[in-house]
């Protein structure tokens, strides 16, 4: 009998999705030729919808997040998304041969809160790529990524720091405004 996806365990949906996206990246030559935009909209149809993306927005934009305005929550979480598909991307984009390996998880059976660590190995320096996963609670809804470490850093901590000298200074507009400039010269670099 197929398991139901609510059942799939944090490493195991981990393992599917990396070979999953590293499968599509080796199949396809313009990914390999450097097609940025190809690997961005891979990790957007692939990875993204694993995610919990309101918390990780949340949890990067500190306590402004709850002054916010919707319209200012939707801004950020448009933004912070392409900020992160691309950091993610960018990790992705170097992969040639590789294949992931899945380090051994430490997990109790009603842990809400996991960490899949894995290891993107090629002919380079490996590229340490970890998961923090929560299980979110209601039917079908299964485990969610809602933070990334590429390469040493944790996503939402890195971006916190950032995020927090620019509200100080410009508020909440103002971060927008800088992670709207931002993701545009980013598009420009790679396109």
């Amino acid at each position: 009998m197929h398991a139901r996806s609510e059942d799939e365990a944090p490493d195991a949906l981990i393992k599917r999705l990396s070979v999953d996206v590293l499968d599509t990246i080796k199949a396809d030559k313009s990914i390999r030729a450097g097609d940025m935009g190809k690997v961005v909209a891979l990790v957007d149809a692939r990875i993204l919808p694993n995610l919990n993306f309101q918390r990780m927005t949340a949890s990067a934009v500190g306590p402004a997040w709850r002054q916010a305005t919707p319209d200012q929550q939707k801004k950020l979480q448009d933004e912070f998304k392409i900020l992160l598909v691309r950091t993610y991307a960018g990790a992705l984009a170097q992969v040639t041969d590789q294949t992931v390996s899945m380090k051994p998880m430490r997990a109790g059976a009603d842990d809400k809160e996991v960490i899949v660590r894995t290891e993107v190995k090629g002919s380079g320096d490996p590229i340490q790529l970890d998961y923090r996963l929560e299980k979110t609670p209601g039917q079908g809804a299964g485990w969610k990524i809602y933070n990334i470490n590429v390469l040493g850093v944790w996503l939402v901590e890195n971006y916190k720091s950032q995020f927090a000298a620019e509200i100080n200074a410009k508020g909440l507009d103002g971060l927008i405004t800088t992670l709207v400039e931002r993701n545009k010269a980013n598009a420009k670099k790679s396109s």
